[in-house]
């Protein structure tokens, strides 16, 4: 029963450049042949994907508003009318009809701005004064960011409303060392937060009005980071060379693969999430878990799994065992 709801929209291009089977395999942005659909995640979740040719790009015809709308409708029908929903995506879904369609939806928008010529050079013209900091964490792990607020509304946008926009300079990494200014990182946030709407409500009722704040606005969008590690488990369970001729079976096989995938990672979270960290990659569940010998006898009309103490010690397999036979009755999260 999350209080708020994080989505990520992205793409994911799957390279087939090297496939034995290569039918239908379109370019893409990465500059390698293969396919690249469209996916929505929540917290290591896909909740929905369209798969689609390597040519789409992230914002390729009307796709992605029908995947929010249809999510955020089951969303308000299943589960809460007022939870609020925060969208997080990069600069390629940068679109005034997304803008415009996810506040009808009455959501939240953290969106990557693009580097036009005027906002580039505003983000010049500004004193150093006027620049303020967000510093996340504390020590060698801390991660500071300079940013500039303003507001922007692109002048063939045909919506009348502004947008709340942050220009940010990344200061530090994640080991908190400062970066020289040759190396540094711009990034434009566009949100709808902060702006009176109602999304700002449902946060502030949620007891998440913090995230209202510059510094929470930053850090949420940059947490987009999680996203892409999503994409990266999924290639790790599953290769992303698509093995069939047809387009239409390589897309069966890869939504089989996405449900599996999501089996996968609820298996982590319900089952062994205190005995393999739920962050682990399939390669380590399966070389730790799975990839022990042992061996099945039938004795007086049971069927048992015999291994060596060791691995029966380690992996708690009485544990696992009985939790497979009992599913969780709410979702458990470490």
């Amino acid at each position: 029963k999350p209080s708020v709801i994080i989505l990520g929209v992205d793409t994911m291009v799957m390279d087939n450049n090297d496939a034995e089977q290569r039918h239908g395999v379109q370019p893409t942005y990465k500059k390698v042949k293969g396919f690249q659909p469209l996916q929505l995640n929540w917290q290591g979740y896909f909740v929905d994907a369209v798969f689609r040719g390597g040519k789409k790009h992230s914002n390729y015809g009307d796709t992605v508003q029908k995947m929010i709308i249809h999510v955020v409708e089951q969303i308000r029908k299943h589960y809460s009318e007022d939870v609020p929903i925060i969208l997080r995506c990069d600069s390629g879904f940068f679109d005034q009809k997304l803008f415009r369609c996810f506040q009808l939806l009455g959501i939240g928008i953290l969106c990557g701005g693009k580097h036009y010529a005027d906002i580039n050079e505003l983000a010049g013209s500004v004193k150093l004064e006027h620049w303020e900091q967000y510093k996340k964490g504390e020590g060698e792990k801390a991660r500071v960011w300079s940013y500039y607020e303003f507001g922007d509304r692109r002048g063939t946008w045909k919506i009348d409303e502004f947008l709340r926009a942050f220009y940010c300079t990344q200061e530090t990494e994640e080991n908190g060392q400062y970066l020289m200014e040759f190396v540094k990182h711009d990034s434009i946030i566009y949100t709808n937060l902060g702006m009176g709407g109602k999304i700002d409500e449902q946060l502030i009722n949620a007891g998440h009005g913090d995230m209202l704040k510059a510094g929470m606005i930053i850090e949420t969008y940059f947490g987009r980071g999680n996203d892409e590690l999503v994409n990266r488990a999924f290639k790790n369970f599953v290769s992303q060379k698509l093995p069939f001729k047809r387009f239409n079976m390589n897309a069966t096989y890869y939504y089989l693969s996405m449900t599996a995938f999501l089996l996968f990672e609820a298996f982590k979270h319900d089952v062994c999430y205190d005995i393999i960290p739920v962050s682990s990659y399939s390669t380590t569940v399966r070389r730790q878990l799975f990839d022990n010998a042992g061996k099945v006898i039938r004795k007086s009309r049971y069927t048992i799994l015999k291994v060596t103490a060791s691995i029966m010690k380690r992996l708690e397999f009485d544990t696992l065992w009985e939790r497979c036979n009992n599913p969780p009755i709410k979702f458990i999260w470490p």
